[in-house]
This record gives C-alpha cells, structure tokens and sequence, in this order.
C-alpha cells in the first residue's frame, strides 16, 4: 500500500527570525526534515509532499529537496495567498498564506491514498511515524476514519517564550472529542497559563502536534469549508483557516471518527531561537543511543 507524507514548510517563521526549517541541528548538518524523512521511510511512507512558498523554492530544492529525492519519490506544492475559490479574492493587505487548512486542501492533486501530515520544524521521533503509518494501513478501508499523534503538553513546552497548542479531550476507545487551539501557553512560577479564559492547564493534557493522519476524503469537506470561512473571515488579514477548527466541525457535522494514536517518542521543536540548543542536545543523545546513525548526509544508513 502507497502512503504519502505531507510536510507543511511553508511557515514563515517570524517568532524565530528566519527559515527555521533549513537550521541545521544533527551532528553532520541535518535539519529536523531530515530526520523526519529518515523515520517516515523506516515506516513505510514511500512518498512526501513538500508544502513551501515559492519564495523560498530555490534554497529548498537545492538543500532538503536534494537530499530527499535521494530516498524517497518527492513533490512539491506551494502554498499561496491567491490559492481561492472562485469568486474570492485577496484583501490587499494580507500578507500570509491562509493556514494550515489551505496547506492540506491545496495537497488533493498531489495524494491519491491514506496520508500523513507533519510540521517541518517538529521532531517527532521514529515511534510516531510507526503509529502513524500502521494507523494508516490499518484503516486504509473506512474513509471516515482519521487519526491523531497525541503528546503530553508538559513535553512539549518551550522554556524560552510561548507556544501554541491544540489541547484535546479524549473519549471512550482514544477518540477523540474536541481539539482547543490555545495560544501563548507558558509556564508562569508553578503553573501554567494560557491566553484562553477560564482554561486551566495541569501540563498531563493531550495535545495536537498536527501529526495527521488522514484519507482523501478529506479534501472535499476542506474545499467546502474553506468557501465557508472565506465569507465569514475573508476580509480578516490575520485570519487562519486551522485544520484543527475543520476536524472539530467535520466530527460534529459529518460522519467523522478520529483517534488519538498514542506515542512515547521523544519531541523536539523549535519556536523560538533559543530552542535550538535544547533539539540538538537532544538528537546527540538519540546519536549516541544507537536510535539513528552518526550522519543522514554522508554514509548514513536508512
């Protein structure tokens, strides 16, 4: 069975001041797609679909795109602010693209089977692509059945500014029942605070990395509901059609089940410069525990 991965590179990275995802962080110059890619083949993913913007096209190709191509079949799509249905257009001061819904949506030429879909600047660890890709396989059939890599929120903190987390309620059998996106989650003395009122937060929570997995199905009911928020938040330059807001409505308007996979991979992520450090001294030790080989780029093993 073919399985695609989709890598979402398109972000532009204004928090960390420049293009987070082609930062070197492995011992011999990886950046955390290579990694990425590295995991998703060792699971059976056989092909992936580079989200990025055009402005960015060159450098990409000739770095990631070059290393990429060498081990597994490669597309590229790009995510652009003029991405709209007909009838639609731009409001002539946005400047971004239109989120991580639009990312998905503009990817239905590209998929043609079960998929996953991962951040380009999130470590997930080797298991997660496992869990994703037996998921995957496993519901390959039942085209209503999508899924979700959770992570414990407390392991996926900065302690260098705020981030941005979608916190889940689980139900019965792992599905999950709703996704809230919070904002500006931080640690503040002993406690965790957000910019959510009313919401408190333990750190045991579940959380969304936006590691998907979903059928293409999912693109008809995207192309609806993008048409849907473009008349309502069009005009909103800072608007951002979130995939998790479209599977919350998809669970309560369609026939939609989605379960939270369950990983104990390590992960790493970089939102703000300082994170940097912390995701390479964490790959050194994955480095030196044996779970990936001294260089993805010269000589390294799949």
């Amino acid at each position: 069975m073919s399985l695609s991965l989709v890598v979402m590179a398109a972000g532009i990275g204004s928090r960390y001041g420049g293009l987070k995802q082609m930062d070197p962080v492995g011992p011999s110059g990886e950046f955390i797609i290579d990694y990425s890619i590295h995991d998703a083949v060792r699971a059976g993913f056989d092909k992936v679909v580079f989200i990025i913007r055009r402005d960015i096209e060159r450098d990409f190709r000739t770095t990631i795109g070059a290393r990429t191509e060498k081990k597994i079949r490669t597309e590229y799509i790009f995510q652009e602010l003029t991405a709209l249905p007909a009838g639609y257009a731009v409001p002539p001061d946005r400047k971004k693209p239109w989120g991580t819904g639009q990312a998905v949506l503009i990817c239905g030429s590209a998929v043609d089977g079960p998929f996953g879909v991962i951040n380009a600047d999130d470590f997930y660890g080797r298991e997660s692509y496992e869990v994703l890709a037996r998921f995957l396989r496993g519901t390959s059939g039942d085209a209503g059945s999508y899924g979700m890599v959770g992570f414990i929120l407390r392991n996926t903190l900065s302690e260098n500014g705020s981030v941005a987390r979608g916190i889940c309620r689980v139900g019965n059998q792992w599905n999950l029942e709703s996704l809230v996106e919070c904002t500006r989650i931080e640690r503040r003395g002993d406690r965790l605070a957000c910019d959510m009122e009313g919401m408190e937060l333990s750190g045991e929570e579940l959380v969304s990395m936006n590691m998907w997995a979903f059928k293409p199905s999912i693109f008809n009911y995207l192309e609806e509901e993008f048409g849907g928020f473009l008349k309502t938040m069009g005009k909103d330059k800072k608007a951002e059609f979130y995939i998790s807001d479209m599977v919350n409505k998809l669970m309560k308007t369609r026939n939609i089940r989605v379960q939270v996979l369950e990983t104990k991979s390590s992960w790493f992520g970089i939102t703000n410069p300082a994170d940097k450090q912390v995701v390479v001294e964490g790959i050194r030790k994955l480095v030196q525990s044996g779970e990936y080989p001294a260089s993805l780029i010269k000589g390294g093993k799949e």
